[in-house]
């Protein structure tokens, strides 16, 4: 049975179990989350909506649709859920990570750092807001800073794409080109488009 299918079933087993039960909280944040495997974005939304209604402090719940917000480039819908959380959960790490993407997205470079050190300080393993991190480093043009966390990024999840495309921008920048190569040949192998303009700019160093 693919994977697709079971999913399929899975959903209409949730289904039916939210109409024999339909103040289950948990039963409303699975069905969103199948739901957003689909790429069916409105229904996830609206269950997990159903979910927060039900258990309103479901952090899980408030993080995963502020993504959505996020990817649907609904940003302040985002931005407002992920401080909401961080109302009554401070120690809980994603929604500073969100908030940090949310705020690179709007140009917002240094809140975004401020956001994604929040994130690592609460979890040090934090692979992508480490990654982000790094890469509102480069923005900045503080390189060491960015280093450092993408190596930590990668440290942790060896496999990391833009935390090596990261790296190799940033050893670029230090005039280190073998090690900008190393990285960048790294990304690509790992699944990232690096961009054809650094590709030939890297180029003349092969």
């Amino acid at each position: 049975m693919s994977e697709e299918i079971s999913t399929e079933e899975y959903i209409r087993d949730l289904r039916q179990n939210l109409r024999e039960n339909p103040g289950c909280a948990l039963n409303h944040y699975n069905l969103a989350i199948a739901l957003v495997k689909h790429h069916k974005w409105d229904e996830a939304i609206s269950e997990f909506r159903a979910a927060i209604n039900e258990s309103p402090r479901m952090v899980e719940a408030h993080v995963n649709l502020s993504g959505i917000y996020f990817q649907m480039g609904e940003m302040e819908k985002g931005i407002e859920l992920c401080k909401h959380v961080i109302e009554f959960r401070p120690d809980f790490a994603p929604p500073y990570g969100n908030l940090g993407f949310a705020y690179l997205e709007q140009g917002e470079v240094e809140k975004a750092i401020e956001m994604l050190r929040r994130a690592v300080k609460k979890d040090p393993e934090f692979v992508q807001a480490l990654s982000t991190l790094g890469g509102a480093y480069l923005m900045q043009g503080m390189i060491e800073e960015s280093i450092e966390n993408s190596k930590k990024a990668i440290d942790i999840a060896p496999n990391f794409a833009v935390a090596h495309n990261n790296l190799s921008i940033a050893y670029l920048e230090k005039g280190e080109f073998k090690k900008a190569i190393e990285y960048c040949d790294k990304a690509i192998s790992f699944g990232f488009e690096v961009h054809p303009e650094f590709l030939k700019e890297l180029e003349a160093y092969r």
